[in-house]
């Protein structure tokens, strides 16, 4: 069973499944101990929609480079979680199926793409503490107590 955060869903609605892979990315040299996210109108683990017939980790890096402007390599799938929300941009209601995995952000390629998006630098354990959705939180804090 996959952990659901947030709301449950409304009974008599219809949910679109909407996969998406998600990343704790460490940063390395001058950035190491810090994590890359991406801010909009709340502070998020960078990654998004996984498009049909897309595999996870390549959605994960085009996503990464669109919202915060860095490469990166994805290392493991930490596991995932699902929320029931509405989409207003694409009028939908979705169940997103949230696939999280760790890696390292690579260097900045460009600005990001995606509007309303910047990259954010921060510790770890600030970061489970301050990352909007429930579900980021979750394995940001999860992460940061095996890492001590």
């Amino acid at each position: 069973m996959i952990r659901r955060f947030g709301r449950p869903p409304r009974r008599l609605t219809a949910y679109r499944l909407r996969p998406g892979a998600y990343a704790i990315l460490r940063g390395t040299g001058s950035l190491t101990g810090l994590v890359l996210l991406t801010r909009s109108d709340e502070l998020q683990l960078p990654g998004g929609g996984i498009e049909p017939g897309e595999h996870p980790v390549p959605a994960l890096v085009r996503e990464v480079r669109e919202e915060t402007g860095h490469a990166c390599r994805v290392g493991r799938r930490l596991g995932a979680w699902r929320r029931f929300v509405w989409m207003p941009d694409y009028r939908v209601h979705a169940e997103k199926l949230c696939h999280v995995y760790e890696g390292l952000a690579g260097p900045r390629r460009g600005p990001p793409t995606e509007p309303d998006h910047e990259p954010c630098w921060m510790p770890l354990a600030e970061a489970a503490r301050r990352l909007g959705p429930p579900g980021d939180r979750h394995f940001a804090a999860a992460l940061a107590a095996r890492s001590g």
